[in-house]
């Protein structure tokens, strides 16, 4: 049955920038595909994604971590092992944005839009696949990179950005290349608009309003859960023979 080949029953999985959006859903998605779950946030808020997959009878571990920091990711990676014994999934997801022009923008911002989405994703996934290599598992690492890594997004100013999403394509697609010989499987997804920084629905009136969403052919934004079964689909044996690629979810958007 194609349910049970999706089930993640037996796997553990590590989620960054759990506290809310993208991460959260999926982190949660996760686990009602039978995943023990770690989630990891720099706000400490990423407890009550814990929680809430405790309420619907998962396992989780939920801890606060900088992604930029390579021994907070470490002792983050050490703990779900020592818990759990094993890592088969990471999702690599946490990021950081910016809207600045080019000739206004310091370098030290640039240079923190890269550490955070580029190395941190780095980091993160480098940690993992040390885990995977040295346990013989044949994990899946996802990565969340952007639309905005294929195409420059209007009117705003984000070429640092949309610099490090384009990193982090080829930066998954690299990994798959050379981690293919231990079985292990790295992808990344490409969000459009996705509507992550209110928990308040739009009002009917509202939908399709903005621009982003007249640019959008669907005319909507998107919702984090409309990423949930992407995710869960590359963290598990049904994905078996996808590695290295990118999943553009975007309704459209990059189709013009």
């Amino acid at each position: 049955m194609i349910f049970d080949k999706m089930s993640l029953k037996s796997r553990t999985a590590f989620v960054t920038g759990a506290a809310h959006g993208i991460g959260k859903a999926c982190a949660i998605a996760l686990a009602e595909a039978g995943a023990d779950v770690a989630v990891a946030d720099l706000k400490d808020t990423v407890s009550a994604t814990a929680e809430q997959i405790r309420e619907i009878g998962g396992r989780a571990i939920s801890m606060t971590a900088d992604i930029t920091d390579e021994k907070q990711i470490r002792e983050c990676m050490d703990r779900v092992v020592r818990e759990w014994g094993k890592l088969d999934i990471c999702f690599c997801n946490a990021g950081t944005f910016q809207d600045v022009p080019a000739e206004e923008m310091p370098l030290e911002e640039f240079e923190r839009v890269i550490r955070v989405n580029l190395t941190g994703a780095f980091i993160t996934a480098r940690a993992a696949g040390k885990i995977m290599i040295e346990k013989g598992i044949p994990g899946s690492i996802v990565l969340t990179a952007s639309m905005s890594g294929h195409i420059a997004n209007i009117p705003q100013c984000q070429c640092a950005y949309n610099a490090s999403k384009a990193g982090v394509i080829m930066l998954g697609k690299s990994l798959a290349v050379e981690w293919a010989r231990y079985g292990i499987r790295i992808n990344t997804i490409s969000p459009g608009y996705i509507r992550t920084w209110s928990d308040e629905p739009l009002k009917p009136e509202e939908v399709g309003t903005s621009n982003f969403e007249q640019w959008t052919p669907l005319r909507r934004f998107g919702q984090a859960e409309e990423l949930q079964g992407l995710v869960v689909y590359l963290a598990g044996d049904t994905s078996g023979f996808v590695t290295g690629s990118d999943y553009v979810i975007d309704g459209g958007y990059t189709a013009f």
